[in-house]
């Protein structure tokens, strides 16, 4: 099977030695995607959507994840990020976890969210 690195272009990748998501046959999994925003609701929107253009960029699409996993620093707001999770996800309904961690890369960001996707045409 060919290993299909996408990149972000992020000086950080070779750094870190990480990609922006990684296809190996017909799995995709996306690296943990952040969005700067003044809300959670716009930084989830921001990180699906990025998460959508690295699917595309590996040969897949949103209808492909089958797996979502949402990072929030306040899970008390829980509420605004789940609520774009369902409005980009609609009836593909991927299983998804959400939990709260203690802090993310940059005090700022809100939601870390990661995914991975299976191609089955």
């Amino acid at each position: 099977m060919t290993r299909k690195n996408i990149t972000s272009g992020s000086d950080w990748e070779p750094k870190i030695g990480y990609s922006r998501a990684v296809r190996i046959g017909n799995q995709i999994a996306v690296s943990g995607t952040t969005c700067p925003g003044a809300t959670l609701e716009e930084q989830t929107r921001g990180a699906l959507r990025t998460i959508a253009a690295s699917l595309s960029e590996a040969g897949a699409s949103l209808s492909d994840v089958i797996r979502t996993r949402m990072y929030l620093t306040d899970i008390s707001q829980w509420e605004q990020a789940a609520l774009a999770h369902g409005e980009i996800f609609g009836e593909i309904r991927p299983a998804s976890t959400m939990v709260e961690v203690n802090a993310l890369i940059d005090a700022e960001l809100l939601i870390e969210i990661e995914a991975d996707a299976v191609v089955t045409e």
